[in-house]
């Protein structure tokens, strides 16, 4: 359950009768052009940028005419004037003047000293920003931020972007900010310059792209902002890693800010801080404490299982063709079979905790579930958790086992459900972990999250994208096992889930009181994650389950 994109909104001006002001932005102190300087209306989605010289031309057609054209950039007063006085300015030069640089002088000695990293450092390729100019035939000119927190006063060092993929044959034009909060918005960029970057693949290292404003001299204490705004249109696309139901902000131009809670982008700064301070948990301010115990920072755990062997070990992998899916697992270990099946977009590595523990006591067959991983499907029809089980049986036969333990992680759990009703006779134990039985099972947030990314896919309308409407929809629409059903299952199962899952309490205390027998497990404190959170004491509880 953590698969989601996000679309930067599109800027536009409708235009009936048109009023084009044609201009040039110049510095009053140098006299020279002033490239990339923000001109529209406030309050208003109406703007545009300047381009390398300078120039812009900008349509007012249909605006009051007493409304404020600001015009404004990194180290220079800003602009205000009229629409009705700005249009007398079209063929002419306008001049800013130059800011006068207030400098502080912070006292802090280098020993007290420690660096930092604070924000989100997911580097995840399944929720994400999407920035594609093409997508409509309109300005892209979004603008998004992160917030950011501290009780002591800080330097920042680097800015960085995290970027899951990058096409483009020519430098992507960026500008960073840097802003004030009022309100829990942000407010005034705080920046005495402009911060411009021409960003070019090669620029992005690990899937990071990391700006260095050492030199910049930029301190920030309580509550601030940092925000990218492309600047310039390009031909190609450019993702942004997101992380899942935390708090982003993004405005069209001048109009207003809002808050996305869907996703926040992955943007994160390296920080010296005096040691002593004592910082705000996490460094980001969320206003939703229901939502970040659903969706915590899984990105520590990411890289982890991204750097294990697990998910791509040739020497215990295998990729075995049967019917119309091509299933990759990996086998560990020697003892009776125990399968571990993932979550929804997931794939063997989120075990990477659990393989080398429950290994040294079971045969652990890994796999990665159809469509997702490194596992094929050859259908394009709706998926299911029946399907999914069928393609479990298909691989125990082909491996020749004759009965298998399960544990199954979120979908996982799904498939193992609707396996020990299908197939009972060649399962040995059942261990669900956040697994549901029908979709109102899980938080209604989080449905209404991944009914809003079906959505976003769907207006996307990218070939590419396919697969993950199809996991959306999946997650929406099944699965469908009934109390009566569960009655039936005779094998003895484990049901567990988290303190702050994202499936219901009362869900998971009604499968394990409906399946006869069975066991229920609820770990204090934990989410949805808990195979990474408190690995140690999952194992111990399996390895327990499963012996005894």
């Amino acid at each position: 359950m953590k698969k989601l994109t996000i679309l930067f909104l599109s800027l536009f001006a409708v235009s009936f009768h048109a009023q084009v002001v044609s201009a040039t932005i110049f510095s009053k102190d140098e006299n020279k052009p002033i490239p990339y300087v923000k001109i529209g209306v406030e309050k208003e989605k109406t703007g545009v940028i300047s381009d390398e010289d300078g120039h812009f031309s900008i349509d007012l057609s249909n605006i009051n005419a007493s409304k404020p054209v600001l015009i404004e950039v990194p180290g220079y007063e800003k602009y205000s004037q009229s629409v009705q006085n700005f249009k007398s300015l079209d063929g002419q030069k306008v001049f800013l003047k130059e800011k006068v640089k207030n400098i502080d002088e912070v006292k802090i000695k280098t020993k007290k000293l420690v660096d930092k990293n604070w924000g989100v450092n997911t580097k995840t390729k399944h929720v994400m920003y999407n920035v594609n100019p093409d997508l409509k035939n309109e300005n892209f000119l979004g603008e998004t931020a992160l917030e950011f927190n501290t009780n002591k006063k800080s330097k920042i060092k680097n800015i960085n972007l995290n970027i899951s993929s990058y096409t483009s044959d020519q430098p992507v034009v960026m500008r960073y900010s840097i802003y004030s909060e009022k309100n829990g918005f942000p407010d005034k960029n705080i920046l005495d310059e402009e911060i411009t970057v021409e960003l070019t693949k090669d620029m992005i290292k690990d899937g990071t792209f990391t700006l260095d404003v050492n030199d910049r001299n930029i301190w920030v204490q309580g509550k601030f902002f940092v925000g990218i705004q492309f600047l310039k249109r390009f031909q190609g696309r450019i993702t942004i890693s997101a992380a899942l139901l935390r708090t982003g902000y993004i405005r069209e131009f001048y109009g207003d800010w809002q808050k996305m809670t869907i996703a926040a982008p992955a943007i994160n700064i390296d920080v010296k801080v005096d040691k002593n301070g004592k910082n705000i948990k996490d460094e980001v301010k969320d206003n939703n404490d229901k939502v970040s115990l659903l969706a915590p920072d899984l990105s520590q755990y990411n890289m982890e299982s991204e750097n294990s062997v697990y998910g791509k070990n040739g020497a215990a992998g295998k990729t075995v063709k049967l019917n119309d899916t091509e299933l990759y697992y990996e086998i560990y270990g020697e003892g009776e079979p125990l399968v571990l099946l993932h979550g929804n977009g997931g794939s063997i590595k989120e075990f990477y905790k659990q393989i080398p523990e429950l290994s040294k006591e079971f045969r652990v067959i890994a796999v990665d579930t159809r469509a997702q991983g490194k596992s094929k499907d050859f259908t394009k029809g709706d998926l299911n958790y029946k399907i999914f089980a069928d393609d479990l049986k298909n691989l125990i036969d082909h491996l020749n086992i004759s009965k298998t333990h399960i544990l199954g992680w979120s979908d996982g759990g799904n498939t193992g459900l609707e396996f020990a009703l299908k197939y009972p006779q060649y399962l040995n134990k059942l261990i669900i972990i956040g697994a549901n039985a029908f979709p109102e099972g899980v938080d209604e947030d989080l449905l209404n999250n991944f009914k809003t990314k079906v959505h976003m896919v769907q207006l996307a309308n990218q070939p590419e994208h396919e697969t993950e409407k199809r996991l959306l929809n999946l997650m929406l629409n099944e699965p469908h096992i009934t109390k009566k059903s569960l009655n039936k299952i005779q094998n003895s199962t484990l049901v567990i889930a988290g303190e702050n899952d994202v499936i219901k309490k009362e869900h998971t205390q009604m499968i394990a009181k409906e399946i006869p027998g069975a066991k229920l497990k609820i770990y204090p404190k934990a989410s949805h994650y808990l195979p990474f959170e408190i690995a140690e004491d999952l194992n111990r509880d399996v390895i327990d389950f499963l012996k005894n």
